[in-house]
């Protein structure tokens, strides 16, 4: 079978021997299995996947397609038939040749079927043909679908695609050349190993399939990752405040405040040295200060937005204006943390609060009324299933996000791994985005309702306005000067609504730019690495087809055009300030103790 035998090579006997004993360490594992499996915790089976109305509701429309038009549906039948039968004679036809080959293969190209053995090898190559065939079928099939509720439509095209990548033959031992020949070359330790990793991650995830994506021996928070040097000079049951050392003598006397969303951790911003964004704004003359979120655990359970924006956004701009001696600050939010800076900004503007000069939001949803590749996860029954969630364990649990997430991008963060670490036996790389990826954290009970009902669902912030803190809050309130990135391949927070909230916000001074790349390549691209350009158009006032038609296109990382956009807001220089002087008390180094608690379920 492999590309480096002849086809009737035998196996010596004691290779054969030793793949035997591989084997029987199986046993010695099961026994680990069953306890993982035992102790599992459980989740509400919503969350699985749709509820059984929409897969009725997809047959009923079928069927009366199939009564009303008949001809239509045995057209895309017999074209099936024709395909499937087709692609059995040809392979006949190469087999009784007396070669053991393929047939001519005319499929579109597909990286999950490199291996030379989907193209030469008459069993494999019938598989992922007809595999392929199916496919093709299924999405015609949906696709084709009519007198459906578009919304419900778009989730049966995501949930069929789901099934089509489950059912890939790459996806099944038996069916997978590049497993087989590893277990043959190993003489079986490949799965003894794919076992062992398989089982380390149903351990590590209280029994949830969460597929481990970085070795998380490689890193260690504060020793080659999260080490720009700093203190944290604050804490309460919220965050820690980290105030980074300075790097030259003169810095703006504006500080900066950074918001990182609290689905993750802030590190995303200070990785490694040669692409921190940390390092880089403090190079610039900032004297910069971090949010690190605690990672809430079921006591968390009652605290809401009002919570996050009281005792995180005021506290922190308060924290810092006293540490400073400054009066206001300049702030940035990335993803759900800008999405609550907005409010935060509302909210500032009814009291009559200056305490924020300028506000950054990096992917920053604020209008929600096309929930693009997310619309599948926020209908009622997924929303129910999460409710249901938050009350049985007083939080969402990282592990559901987290698997939330990567099924938007099913083959590139669920099977392909999957495929490396439990069929190859593959230890999983030593990537330190993918290992901060791993590090996700938990949401409180009540935050979490608030943001997916009233913000994610009813889009009540852009649609009328979010009631919050006694306040009616709107994005006409946000008259501040602010800069919006955004980035063009973001399935997140797709750069087309993040424009839509900014072009609804109501001050003059507003600045938009959409980086190439996704919610985070896009954002830590550091101006050395010469990678990804951006997009700039002052007229905001456009459709985003209209705006990136006319604007103009600029080699290179962003930060250097926002160090110039925040230059002329940071205010004069004077001497650069070190943590923890006028007797502020250092309560730990960079990165502190918050960003190292683990998300359990």
């Amino acid at each position: 079978m492999t590309t480096k035998t002849t086809e009737n090579e035998e196996l010596p006997e004691a290779s054969l021997s030793r793949m035997a004993e591989n084997l029987l360490k199986v046993d010695a594992l099961r026994e680990r299995l069953t306890q993982v499996m035992a102790s599992k915790k459980g989740h509400q089976a919503a969350l699985d996947g749709p509820n059984q109305e929409l897969f009725t509701k997809a047959a009923q429309v079928y069927w009366q397609e199939a009564m009303q038009n008949p001809a239509k549906i045995f057209e895309h039948q017999l074209g099936y038939w024709t395909k499937s039968v087709t692609h059995f004679v040809e392979a006949q036809q190469a087999l009784a040749k007396g070669n053991l080959e393929a047939p001519d293969d005319q499929t579109p190209t597909d990286r999950r079927f490199a291996n030379p053995l989907w193209q030469t090898h008459p069993y494999f190559n019938f598989l992922k043909q007809q595999y392929q065939i199916n496919a093709e079928a299924l999405e015609q099939a949906v696709s084709e679908v009519e007198d459906m509720d578009p919304l419900e439509k778009k989730r049966l095209q995501y949930f069929s695609r789901q099934i089509i990548d489950m059912m890939s033959p790459t996806n099944f031992l038996a069916t997978n050349p590049d497993a087989l020949e590893r277990a043959v070359e190993t003489e079986g330790e490949s799965l003894i190993k794919g076992l062992e990793n398989l089982i380390s991650d149903l351990e590590a995830n209280d029994g949830e399939m969460i597929v481990r994506l970085a070795d998380e021996r490689a890193f260690e928070l504060g020793r080659n990752i999260a080490t720009s040097p700093g203190k944290v000079v604050f804490r309460n049951r919220m965050f820690e405040l980290i105030q980074y050392t300075p790097s030259t003598e003169k810095v703006h006397a504006t500080p900066i405040v950074v918001f990182p969303p609290w689905i993750n951790k802030f590190y995303i911003l200070d990785l490694k040295e040669q692409n921190s964004l940390v390092k880089w704004i403090v190079d610039q003359g900032y004297t910069l200060f971090m949010v690190s979120w605690i990672n809430p655990d079921p006591s968390y359970v009652d605290v809401g937005m009002e919570e996050y924006i009281e005792e995180g956004y005021l506290t922190a701009f308060e924290e810092v204006k006293e540490i400073t001696g400054e009066k206001q600050v300049n702030a940035v939010g990335y993803c759900i943390a800008g999405t609550t800076l907005s409010l935060t900004l509302s909210l500032l503007k009814q009291r009559g609060d200056t305490s924020v000069k300028s506000a950054t939001f990096f992917t920053a949803l604020t209008d929600f009324s096309d929930q693009g590749e997310f619309q599948p996860f926020l209908t009622n029954d997924f929303i129910d299933g999460i409710e249901a969630e938050t009350k049985d364990k007083g939080m969402l649990p990282s592990v559901v996000m987290a698997r939330t997430f990567s099924f938007l991008r099913s083959n590139d963060l669920v099977y392909g791994p999957a495929i490396k670490s439990y069929m190859l036996g593959d230890t999983p790389p030593a990537f330190d985005l993918l290992y901060w990826n791993g590090d996700g954290a938990n949401l409180p009970a009540k935050m979490a309702m608030q943001y997916l009902r009233g913000l994610c669902q009813a889009n009540e912030l852009a649609d009328g306005g979010y009631d919050l803190l006694g306040h009616h809050l709107e994005l006409k309130d946000i008259d501040i000067p602010l800069c919006a990135i955004a980035c063009e391949t973001d399935h997140i927070a797709p750069w087309k609504d993040c424009l839509r909230g900014v072009q609804q916000m109501g001050g003059k001074d507003k600045t938009f730019i959409m980086a190439q790349s996704g919610h985070i390549a896009g954002i830590v691209n550091p101006p050395t690495k010469h990678k990804y350009g951006h997009y700039t158009n002052p007229t905001l006032g456009l459709t985003h087809e209209k705006w990136l038609e006319s604007a103009d296109f600029n080699e290179g990382s962003w930060w250097p055009r926002w160090g110039k956009w925040l230059s002329k807001r940071g205010g004069k220089m004077i001497p650069a300030r070190i943590p923890g002087a006028n007797d502020r008390k250092i309560l730990a180094d960079a990165p502190g103790s918050y960003v190292a608690i683990k998300a359990r379920g």
